[in-house]
């Protein structure tokens, strides 16, 4: 399964923006989807997943400002962010784990692929 992430840009503190990351080459809908994220000097971190039975898991820093959704018609996954802080500044990756779970873990050695990352710049 390839991985392209997009939607990304430079926005204000409190805006929103919404990630797009397209599949191709399998069935997203099955699999456990992620999106991390990487700021500059920081390791790359988990935001949120959702499982192949759609159960989500989500980070702190995401609980109720990131939404993690699919299009199953469309073989897409999206990151709908709100109320941006400059601390979400980071490049956004998605990532997928082709083995079927019904729950998923932010745990980076469980993903297969990974799409090239989008950048995210919020300022004050």
């Amino acid at each position: 399964v390839q991985l392209q992430a997009s939607g990304g840009g430079s926005v204000q503190v409190g805006d929103s923006l919404r990630l797009s990351c397209a599949a191709s080459g399998g069935t997203a809908s099955r699999y456990q989807m992620a999106w991390y994220r990487q700021s500059p000097g920081k390791e790359r971190e988990g935001v949120v997943c959702i499982s192949g039975t759609d159960r989500i898991l989500e980070t702190e820093s995401a609980k109720g400002r990131f939404t993690i959704s699919r299009d199953n018609v469309k073989n897409m996954v999206y990151l709908q962010m709100s109320s941006l802080k400059p601390e979400d500044t980071a490049v956004y990756y998605c990532a997928v784990d082709v083995d079927y779970k019904s729950t998923c873990r932010l745990a980076m050695i469980e993903y297969d692929n990974w799409g090239k990352g989008t950048q995210v710049t919020v300022s004050s």
